[in-house]
């Protein structure tokens, strides 16, 4: 296939065009940018930026955005519209007479709402990772794809010049949904791609096909029946959705659509690796193979073997792949009514239950708040556990005000009658993780129905229902506060959270109903 760049103003550069993944993999050791590891998979190094840049990513301000975007100033920030045209001028022109890497993909497993991305990127990790993240078009729809939907430029080596270009460092990452245009320059994060179109699709599927946008994992069990995992980056969505007994529809981002069908945006999974091991994430552990990117790992010292225990360049070490690597998944990605909805919560004060049951109104405030902790040496400087409130579980990719997406989420649950919960994956009161055989056994009783019929007493600081018993679970592991050295240490934790929750809340309290606002802490 004939491909002309100029239309995009990229002159003279040599294109390779839907490289397959094998020929990806040569380009990358060809030009000492992927080492191939004992698995078979290939391993790249991201260089300056190993997780995504939030304050860097911006959207254009125009006519389409400017009334329909929520401009807090941390999340949403604008950009100029003509500051947007010249600097795409000066990535384009970055990109001339090189060796460029051009792929075709869809987003959007349901046909209803396909898109089609064109991602041209400077190496051919970047276009590996589109490979795997993305939905791959047959050969037929190739032939017929035509114009892109939306088209990404992605170049790392680019440094822009805040002064002259707008940005805040010489990295960056800007939406145009005027030229449905995604720009990266100054960082080889892959994860920013799949980012950008999953904002832009947060933006264009409530607003223009009244579709819930979501960041969650999903999979079904063989009655039909789709479990949603909500949670941000370390509280475990893809390693519960990578269920052996259930099929995997997607690990991270999903829509749910006005008629109650689930459907994923992508055609890959991408997970965190540090500390995977076979006995404990067998799923994603067998899918790194041959085809599979792994960014930022250690070697075994004197050997091409990962080291997954190794976070000497960073704790988010990940890897991507083709979601067909997971041996049970949904063909098409596409789910029936979801009956469980699980937010995934890394608690680092200890006070959350290993499971409780929430009421609509609490499910919406909690969908609102987004808690989890970051705790010590995740990010530099954090010595003890700070809570984070990200809004919806994934406020750095929600361009609406987040009532809007909470408004739909409620009106969906109290509609499908689906039981929503909450899993603490964090710590109790001693400070000990949450053992994931625990874990996965309170959702299976979940979605096995156990709990339908289970005794419940109500948590005294946020009002949610806990179950007094769960198969396979020691009772005492249930209750919260049995894990602190006394009940005043269990009440001061818990009494400290429940303030930030409120705290965290004030800026939504003017948008909430009454009903919501029931929904938080009772103290």
């Amino acid at each position: 296939m004939s491909l002309d760049l100029t239309v995009y103003g990229i002159e003279n550069a040599k294109i390779n065009y839907q490289l397959s993944a094998d020929e990806l993999e040569k380009e990358m050791v060809r030009n000492g940018q992927g080492e191939v590891t004992s698995s078979g998979a290939i391993n790249m190094l991201t260089g300056e930026f190993t997780g995504r840049s939030p304050k860097d990513r911006f959207i254009v301000k125009d006519e389409i955005t400017e009334n329909s975007v929520w401009w807090d100033g941390k999340i949403n920030i604008p950009f100029d519209a003509e500051k947007f045209d010249r600097l795409y001028e000066k990535v384009v022109k970055h990109l001339s007479n090189r060796e460029v890497y051009v792929r075709d993909a869809y987003a959007c497993a349901d046909d209803r709402y396909k898109t089609k991305i064109r991602a041209i990127t400077e190496t051919p990790g970047a276009n590996l990772f589109i490979y795997n993240m993305f939905i791959r078009p047959t050969e037929e729809e190739l032939q017929n794809f035509g114009e892109a939907d939306w088209t990404i430029v992605n170049a790392p080596s680019f440094m822009a010049n805040p002064e002259e270009d707008g940005t805040i460092s010489h990295n960056f990452s800007i939406l145009n949904f005027k030229r449905k245009i995604i720009i990266n320059g100054g960082t080889g994060y892959t994860g920013e791609m799949k980012k950008g179109v999953f904002s832009a699709l947060n933006f264009i599927l409530p607003v223009e096909k009244n579709v819930l946008p979501m960041h969650c994992s999903a999979n079904s069990g063989n009655d039909g029946d789709t479990a949603l995992f909500f949670g941000l980056s370390g509280t475990g969505k893809t390693t519960l959705s990578a269920d052996k007994n259930r099929r995997l529809i997607g690990d991270d981002e999903h829509g749910w659509t006005p008629d109650d069908t689930v459907f994923n945006f992508e055609g890959g999974c991408y997970a965190k690796v540090i500390n995977l091991s076979a006995e404990g994430e067998p799923e994603i552990f067998g899918a790194i193979k041959k085809g599979a990117l792994l960014e930022n790992v250690k070697f075994v010292e004197g050997s091409n073997v990962v080291d997954y225990t190794n976070d000497e360049i960073t704790e988010n070490t990940r890897v991507s792949y083709p979601i067909d690597y997971i041996e049970n998944i949904a063909v098409p990605s596409v789910g029936k009514n979801p009956k469980n909805i699980f937010f995934l919560s890394f608690d680092a004060f200890g006070v959350f239950p290993p499971i409780a049951k929430l009421n609509a109104q609490q499910a919406a405030y909690l969908f609102i708040s987004g808690y989890t902790s970051k705790v010590a040496g995740t990010e530099a400087g954090i010595t003890e556990p700070q809570t984070t409130f990200s809004n919806c579980f994934g406020a750095p990719f929600m361009p609406l005000h987040p009532t809007k997406y909470a408004k739909m989420l409620s009106e969906k649950v109290e509609s499908s009658n689906v039981n929503v919960w909450l899993i603490n994956t964090g710590w109790n009161g001693q400070k000990k993780r949450m053992s994931l055989k625990d874990t996965r056994t309170v959702i299976n009783a979940a979605l096995s129905g156990e709990l339908d019929n289970a005794t419940f007493r109500q948590d005294p600081f946020f009002g949610f229902q806990i179950p007094e018993k769960v198969e396979g679970v020691d009772a005492e592991k249930l209750d919260p506060a049995t894990s602190f050295d006394s009940p005043e240490a269990y009440e001061k934790n818990a009494v400290i959270l429940a303030g930030k929750f409120k705290e965290n809340f004030k800026k939504f309290e003017e948008f909430a109903s009454e009903e919501l606002l029931a929904g938080g802490p009772i103290i």
